[in-house]
């Protein structure tokens, strides 16, 4: 699909993937204390919703990373009309390529975007930034069952055929020298914060879409209306996780 059409779509939403303020705040509150002065990365930010919400309940600086220039300029103009944006410092890079010194972030956060290289392959390649006991709160569509209706299971093997279980994510977020503190399923109402502006904006495209445009909002509706048929197999997980060895290869650490 066209990723211009799919960013002319998106573009000023209040979101662009399922979340909400409320299950940003229930992931840092389960989340252990940060050191003082604490290093932040926001991973894939967009326009930044979450970021916004960390920087005011952290009173740190946050460090916000995405490829869209315009979503970051949206994040700068709403911090400023915050009185945040002292505690908001935007980066328009590649999250797979960071200039980042490892091993000096305390806390690296990614809501819904990890899914770009995979979430095995985001959190091996994040792990070495991370200091000693660093955290990570990732959120990543997953399967909720071992057995999804056949309409879902086909939606998702074309759309995301590397999404697993939360079982099957635990022991990824292993394998990359993490331990899993804690998760949880984002509800149903965070799904709506995306979806309802959504086919809102889906309705307004239609009549005038070209032809790049169309495919991109049929894909879309087609996701939307598996989420209403199936949602219950499968949704956005919070991964709360933290540093405490080396990636390496789970199996063989556990035979050794």
């Amino acid at each position: 699909m066209s990723i211009d059409a799919i960013y002319r779509l998106l573009d000023d939403l209040p979101r662009g993937g399922p979340g909400s303020s409320e299950c940003t705040i229930e992931a840092l509150k389960n989340l252990p204390p940060l050191p003082p002065s604490p290093k932040v990365l926001d991973l894939g930010c967009g326009a930044g919703p979450q970021t916004l919400v960390l920087a005011k309940s952290l009173g740190v600086k946050v460090v916000a990373v995405d490829l869209h220039r315009p979503s970051l300029d949206r994040l700068q103009a709403v911090a400023k009309g915050q009185g945040l944006d002292h505690l908001i410092e935007t980066r328009c890079v590649d999250f797979s390529e960071l200039d980042v010194m490892p091993g000096g972030v305390d806390l690296i956060w990614s809501e819904g975007a990890a899914y770009v290289l995979g979430f095995e392959e985001s959190l091996q390649r994040w792990r070495p930034l991370l200091a000693p006991g660093g955290l990570m709160a990732i959120s990543e569509c997953s399967w909720l069952t071992d057995v999804p209706p056949a309409a879902a299971r086909q939606f998702w093997d074309a759309a995301y055929p590397a999404m697993g279980t939360i079982a099957e994510n635990e022991l990824r977020a292993e394998r990359a020298g993490l331990r899993v503190l804690h998760h949880f399923a984002l509800p149903e109402a965070a799904w709506n914060e995306y979806y309802l502006p959504l086919a809102d904006r889906i309705g307004q495209l239609r009549p005038t879409a070209d032809r790049e445009m169309a495919a991109v909002l049929d894909a879309t509706e087609r996701e939307i209306d598996i989420f209403r048929r199936h949602g219950s197999s499968f949704g956005y997980v919070f991964y709360l996780l933290q540093a405490w060895r080396p990636a390496g290869n789970h199996a063989a650490d556990r035979r050794t």
